[in-house]
């Protein structure tokens, strides 16, 4: 996670950067949010997905990334995701993204999630698919980022899997960002499903 602590300001600057593909990302995203209750995010990162969903609670282990957050009015607990410090029961819903890939173990994770979550909370996951075609480009670059060199990016169809064997309900999906990202000059288009677009979100819900 050094990289994050180092450059944490540099990783901020490429939403404003690339700000379509960020713009497009939000607008999967808005797709699963609800509309009430309390929600955290976890891999809060700058706080780039929580701002525009008014999301008040994240963790993240990058301190650089935290204090960043934290300036923007996002109470941080830097922690892993999979030792969440929260009571069973705590939040309505819980948003993850791009997170995935950096953990050491995603499965327990989603476990974590879901303990946290009301009956009927939603778990909303934001993540590149690997096997898109996007994705086999991105995956080349992947190997010269100094952000993702370290990541494991998974397939939607595993991440699926571990969702499944949670027992979460509900499952649905959306994908966007079909070009090559340093291309993309406007909003992306929404789709349903997954296998074309680089980005994509996964909602499911809690049934206890």
């Amino acid at each position: 996670m050094n990289v994050f602590e180092e450059a944490a300001v540099e990783y901020d600057e490429w939403f404003a950067t690339h700000k379509w593909v960020y713009q497009s990302e939000v607008e999967a995203v808005r797709k699963f949010i609800p509309e009430t209750g309390e929600g955290i995010e976890i891999g809060v990162g700058t706080g780039c997905f929580s701002i525009p969903f008014g999301i008040k609670v994240g963790i993240e282990l990058s301190k650089a990334m935290a204090e960043i957050s934290r300036k923007r009015g996002i109470t941080v607990y830097e922690t892993k995701a999979e030792h969440l410090p929260f009571q069973d029961n705590s939040f309505d819903f819980a948003l993850m993204v791009t997170t995935l890939c950096f953990l050491e173990d995603p499965f327990q994770a989603l476990k974590e999630m879901k303990r946290i979550l009301k009956h009927t909370g939603r778990i909303v996951i934001g993540m590149l698919d690997e096997d898109s075609p996007p994705g086999k480009l991105y995956e080349e670059k992947r190997k010269k980022s100094k952000f993702y060199r370290d990541a494991r990016f998974y397939s939607v169809n595993q991440v699926l899997d571990w969702l499944k064997k949670l027992e979460f309900d509900n499952l649905q999906t959306v994908q966007t960002i079909f070009k090559n990202p340093d291309e993309i000059q406007s909003l992306e288009t929404i789709e349903e499903g997954f296998g074309k677009g680089l980005f994509v979100v996964i909602s499911v819900e809690v049934m206890k």
